[in-house]
């Protein structure tokens, strides 16, 4: 019986940068860590690549004129902006863009925090208050007198209403700012209306439209074509961007005419050099919850930008401590049981086994592994990960 279960193992490439083929990259890269420490490709190992590896490749990038040139199009002078996220990588530049293509915005924030669960306000001040956050809307002087004059980030140490307004101004734009959790309410302010969230901008969308907005668009339908000197996403346009510069941001990566033929590439290959069959994935941010800030981290639009068709599904398991505390019969017993199953089940023995998809938890977990600074790590090799305890 094998000693170990999963095993998660960040893997150090070189920098990549635009033109590098990926699939070369990430199959090189494998290669060299096995090659020099003491490990072996298993069948049904998971290859996990970060995104920012393969937009890079792509050389998928717009300028924040981009942006600003497809605000005036879109819009005209004057747009709201509803529901952004509070964030310097994920939308100070994009709001910069806009702000440099129109000539005044009407900015929605939701409170006390937005859809991630970055806080603009304690809900205590509003309780205090008399504040019903599902049906009020606050003025930016409303705001400042119920959270002290001053509301700084717990983690940043940022005030977002503040850096907001700064980067508008600062392009010459007027701007307004609100505090509401109805889209509806952006409606008094301007007809044409950016919903500017990213899990719930549909509904947003369909609020808008059916309240009679004039014009809406969302990030995704930005940057979606192919322009001279620049990126673009199809499916996700602005949606999974982040700061590369002070004028510039990185887009999500193409799939259409890039992604599949990356992980089937890497796939084929390493079957090919190993003989083991792997699946692969390209991952975003991972699907977590920060217990400490109520943060959640999944601000691209998917955990999974694209996988092999192994990682489709949910995990088949059995609950193996509930099989222990309560099932009669040894070890042994246990293991015949999860033989015979093999699949999860309605019965108690598969409770809290908790039916996400595979590319979310594996996602999550690859996230968590390669990190956000400076690991040099865009490639995690999961193992046993499909392992029971009852396999040998």
């Amino acid at each position: 019986m094998r000693a170990t279960g999963t095993i998660a193992r960040g893997v150090r490439a070189p920098l990549v940068r635009a033109g590098d083929d990926p699939v070369e990259v990430v199959v090189e890269s494998l290669r060299r860590g096995w090659t020099s420490e003491d490990w072996r490709l298993r069948d049904r190992d998971v290859v996990g690549i970060t995104e920012s590896l393969i937009a890079r490749a792509q050389d998928n990038y717009v300028s924040v004129d981009r942006v600003a040139g497809e605000a005036a199009e879109k819009f005209g002078r004057r747009a709201a902006v509803v529901f952004p996220i509070l964030s310097r990588n994920r939308f100070s530049l994009i709001l910069k863009g806009l702000a440099r293509g129109l000539e005044e915005i009407s900015l929605l924030l939701r409170y006390p925090a937005d859809e991630v669960g970055n806080p603009l306000i304690a809900p205590e001040a509003l309780a205090a208050a008399g504040v019903n956050p599902a049906a009020d809307l606050l003025t930016e002087e409303a705001y400042r007198k119920l959270s002290g004059n001053r509301f700084p980030h717990p983690f940043t140490g940022i005030d977002y209403v503040e850096f907001y307004r700064r980067i508008v101004e600062g392009e010459g734009a007027r701007c307004s700012i609100f505090l509401s959790n109805n889209p509806e309410h952006a409606l008094r302010f301007r007809p044409r209306v950016l919903a500017a969230d990213i899990h719930t901008r549909q509904a947003t969308e369909a609020a808008l439209r059916a309240a009679g907005a004039r014009t809406v668009y969302s990030l995704a339908d930005f940057c979606r074509e192919k322009r001279p000197g620049g990126g673009y996403n199809p499916r996700y346009g602005l949606l999974g961007s982040n700061k590369a510069g002070e004028e510039r941001l990185k887009l999500f990566p193409r799939i259409r005419g890039g992604g599949k033929r990356y992980v089937a590439g890497i796939r084929d290959r390493l079957k090919e050099l190993t003989g083991k069959q792997v699946e692969v994935m390209i991952y975003g941010d991972g699907a977590f919850k920060d217990p400490a800030a109520g943060i959640w981290e999944l601000a691209d639009p998917v955990v999974a930008v694209d996988f092999t068709k192994g990682l489709k599904g949910t995990p088949r398991e059995l609950k193996l401590k509930y099989l222990i505390d309560s099932r009669p019969g040894g070890e042994e017993a246990i293991r015949e049981q999860l033989r015979k199953t093999g699949r999860r089940t309605a019965d108690a023995a598969s409770q809290g086994t908790t039916p996400r998809r595979l590319t979310d938890l594996l996602g999550s977990l690859c996230d968590l592994v390669s990190g956000s600074g400076d690991r040099g790590t865009p490639i995690v090799l999961v193992q046993g990960y499909f392992d029971s305890w009852a396999d040998d």
